[in-house]
């Protein structure tokens, strides 16, 4: 079971449904489920879901012991592919009805009666009774994986110390039934189906039926000695059986317990999970491709569904992600407004305040131009004209006389060499020079400094 994580084996039986849910890797029993007959099965427990892609389940259904036929044949020792074919070369003849309409299998017991011998169980089943019996589980919501005979794992469970036949009852199509299985030479000979009459003598009946068997193994030359009969059975059905048999065969039946329900779902899922061809089946190729089909669609459906529904999510995440950020932004707007007023009051107040500094400090470089000049300004020489433009350019001129000429050049570098507090006053490489002018009234002359500092600000 290394390649499943689950298996499912579930008991379709008229007064109840039984459901085994086995772990795979421990083979323990993981959950059990009974449920009336019909009803629908847990979802959770049968379905399989995006899970199982890593998780894969095993679906496994009993098939009703009335709907199969059972045969027991001897083969060559071989290969499981090998005594696949001969088992199919010879289904005309084991089947009773035409290979058209039947699915089958086969299960290889450990037993023969010789070493190169096997002895190999094969199953057959109508495929109508099969597909009718799939559609009820489909309508409990079981899509089956596969389906299996239990009394397989029952007689392969089963250890005969002697030659006999071991009676197994059982129900068939609501009759008191059993499957007898006949063991001589320490190997499966036959399998065979006796059932009960409603009313009447039921002994009697009994005696007949296990007389043609009886008979039916001399000829085929397995039964050369009296058989003893053994029953597998418990309960109720133990004493009633053993006592129609006992008057039957007149013959001491020994009596002994089957195998649990619990028990015969174990070795049934490790069966099917070890199961080494799939070629030979109960069930039919197509029902394994539709519900295999239904089961992508679903996970198709499923994953768009879950992508629809995220997608939706994310949109709404989106929207109210917006309509907070855009009752923020309509707050953020509001003190905005509120406090745009303050703010445009705040920028002509900075602006007046510049512009007064900037006046202040203009009128505070001119006085200290006018000092420097009053300091520097030679005798013999008259200023006319004192002009402070732009804040930086210092313009000077007047008059002289034509002896002072050197006086004035004297006067032109004090002035560009003047300093204000231990710094330069004027920029000694700006500026016009001197440019006296003689006439008739004497020597006029004119020149410009420009400050050091460009913006007017005394150092």
């Amino acid at each position: 079971m290394a390649r499943w994580h689950s298996c499912n084996i579930l008991q379709a039986a008229p007064d109840a449904n039984r459901l085994w849910q086995f772990d795979a890797r421990s083979g323990a029993l993981h959950r059990e489920h009974s449920g009336k007959p019909g009803t629908a099965l847990p979802f959770g427990l049968v379905a399989k879901s995006w899970a199982s892609l890593w998780q894969p389940k095993l679906n496994v259904a009993w098939l009703p012991l009335e709907k199969v036929f059972l045969r027991v044949v001897e083969l060559p020792k071989s290969s499981f592919e090998e005594t696949l074919s001969m088992v199919e070369l010879q289904m005309e003849k084991l089947s009773p009805i035409p290979v058209t309409q039947i699915v089958w299998t086969l299960q290889i017991l450990p037993q023969a009666s010789a070493e190169n011998l096997q002895t190999v169980i094969v199953v057959v089943a109508e495929r109508k009774s099969v597909e009718e019996f799939l559609g009820k589980l489909e309508a409990q919501n079981y899509l089956a994986d596969r389906l299996e005979a239990p009394m397989l794992d029952q007689l392969e469970a089963m250890t005969a110390s002697e030659d006999g036949a071991w009676i197994y009852p059982a129900s068939f199509n609501g009759q008191s039934a059993a499957l007898v299985a006949w063991w001589f030479g320490g190997a499966l000979r036959s399998l065979s189906f006796i059932v009960l009459p409603p009313g009447g003598e039921r002994a009697k009946s009994l005696q007949g039926q296990f007389a043609q068997l009886t008979w039916a193994g001399e000829l085929e030359g397995w039964l050369t000695a009296q058989p003893k009969f053994h029953l597998v059975a418990d309960g109720a059905a133990a004493g009633e059986w053993e006592t129609f048999l006992r008057e039957a065969l007149n013959e001491p039946v020994q009596v002994s317990k089957p195998l649990p329900l619990q028990e015969l779902a174990a070795r049934t899922a490790r069966r099917a999970a070890t199961a080494q061809s799939s070629s030979a089946a109960l069930m039919p190729a197509e029902y394994s491709t539709r519900y295999h089909q239904q089961f992508v669609d679903r996970l198709w459906l499923r994953g768009l569904f879950a992508t629809g529904v995220l997608y939706a999510i994310a949109v709404a995440v989106y929207f109210c992600a917006t309509f907070l950020l855009g009752i923020q932004t309509h707050k953020v707007e509001q003190q905005v407004a509120g406090i745009s007023d303050d703010y445009t009051n705040a920028l002509q107040l900075k602006a007046r305040y510049n512009v007064l500094v900037e006046r202040q400090n203009l009128k505070f470089a001119a006085l200290d131009c006018w000092k420097i000049v009053a300091q520097q300004l030679p005798q013999g020489i008259s200023l006319q004209r004192f002009s402070f433009a732009n804040g930086q350019t210092l313009s000077l001129s007047g008059t002289t006389s034509p002896d002072q000429i050197n006086t004035l050049f004297d006067f032109n570098s004090a002035m560009q060499k003047a300093a204000l507090n231990g710094q330069p006053m004027f920029d000694p490489h700006a500026g016009e020079p001197v440019s006296p002018k003689t006439g008739p009234g004497g020597v006029t002359w004119n020149f410009s400094l420009q400050l050091a500092n460009p913006e007017g600000e005394t150092p």
